[in-house]
């Protein structure tokens, strides 16, 4: 066997649109497993990255980490997986295994850095890693997900990044029937927050600079929804939540939020990476021993609980399905907020070029 070329969409510059082009795949080894990506969800970050963003994106740079497929081959010791199982394939796709974060499943944690699915250190091919704008893919079989038959596939792809990145502090945080959860927020990752929020029992209430998004986050499953620019409706929530989750993927003061917290109560960070702005006001954090934390997507085996809870739950995200040729218009509109709530790749669009 060989390595094989496949057809990609990527970009060869951070200016220039995503194109038709083909990538190596390598053969597979041992554990490996070799994946015909079916769908593959498109994320910010896949945006982020192939505009060079927060810089070190090597080029060419091929996105996308929300895979769901059908298995094609496996290695000679592959245990878990068949061939013609649909799997899924997250942000992960190594770590070093060997260090105490990868040990307690938390590769996202990995002391020495994971492998992101793309833009990543390629250990076998040398180079960097592309993700699941393409054909096919390999992955070790332990960072393959087995993905649960009774849902909607292309519903499935965007839970293995923004279902894992608002599952991890849900979960994390312990939160349960009767729990107080806040989400600042709504789009790809906040609708996952109050889907998931409520299939744990918890009550969730959205914040919204405009009432313009009530009705959708009733119709998602919100109890309530607080106009975060209103004083008296912020007054009204002071001291509740035992945890809000931040969505928001740029700058913005999380300060008004932190007196809606309770006792105890903690306000993680999954949407924006850089400098909080303005400085945290440390008055409320210290008279009521509250907490702002950051969140990074999940472990495998955890990945794999939320996939089993949504199988149990019937929870999937809200699609919309385009082609692999429509992705530079998708992120023009992703920039707009002009999606409820995911873009989904059906990949079938690229065979057929």
């Amino acid at each position: 066997m060989e390595n094989k070329i496949v057809k990609a969409f990527g970009t060869e510059a951070a200016t220039s649109p995503l194109k038709e082009m083909t990538i190596t795949r390598r053969d597979i080894t041992a554990k490996d497993i070799e994946i015909e990506i079916l769908y593959c969800g498109v994320c910010h970050s896949d945006l982020h990255t192939a505009r060079n963003d927060w810089g070190g994106t090597v080029y060419p740079s091929v996105p996308g980490h929300e895979i769901v497929g059908k298995i094609t081959r496996v290695g000679k010791d592959v245990t878990k997986f068949n061939v013609g199982d649909i799997a899924g394939v997250g942000c992960l796709v190594d770590s070093c295994r060997t260090c105490n974060s990868c040990k307690e499943d938390l590769e996202q944690y990995c002391l020495t850095g994971f492998t992101g699915t793309y833009n990543g250190k390629d250990k076998h091919l040398g180079g960097h890693t592309f993700g699941g704008y393409s054909e096919k893919v390999v992955v070790d079989e332990h960072f393959v997900l087995k993905v649960p038959a009774n849902l909607n596939l292309a519903a499935v792809a965007p839970l293995l990044c923004a279902g894992i990145t608002t599952w991890s502090p849900l979960k994390h945080w312990n939160v349960k029937e009767g729990s107080k959860v806040a989400v600042v927020g709504l789009g790809g990752l906040g609708h996952m927050v109050i889907k998931l929020a409520k299939g744990l029992g918890a009550s969730v209430t959205l914040f919204s600079r405009t009432p313009g998004k009530t009705e959708d986050a009733k119709q998602l499953g919100a109890d309530e929804v607080i106009i975060s620019t209103d004083a008296a409706q912020m007054n009204s929530v002071k001291g509740k939540f035992d945890l809000i989750i931040d969505t928001v993927p740029s700058i913005h003061d999380v300060n008004p939020y932190l007196t809606t917290l309770t006792i105890s109560g903690t306000l993680v960070l999954v949407g924006y990476l850089g400098e909080l702005n303005p400085m945290l006001n440390s008055v409320p954090m210290i008279l009521g021993r509250k907490s702002v934390a950051g969140s990074l997507i999940g472990g495998i085996a955890e990945t794999q609980e939320m996939l089993d809870f949504c199988a149990k739950h019937n929870i999937v995200s809200e699609i919309e399905l385009i082609k692999m040729q429509d992705i530079n218009q998708a992120y023009e509109r992703m920039l707009k907020s002009d999606v409820k709530y995911r873009f989904v790749i059906d990949m079938a669009s690229l065979k057929k070029q």
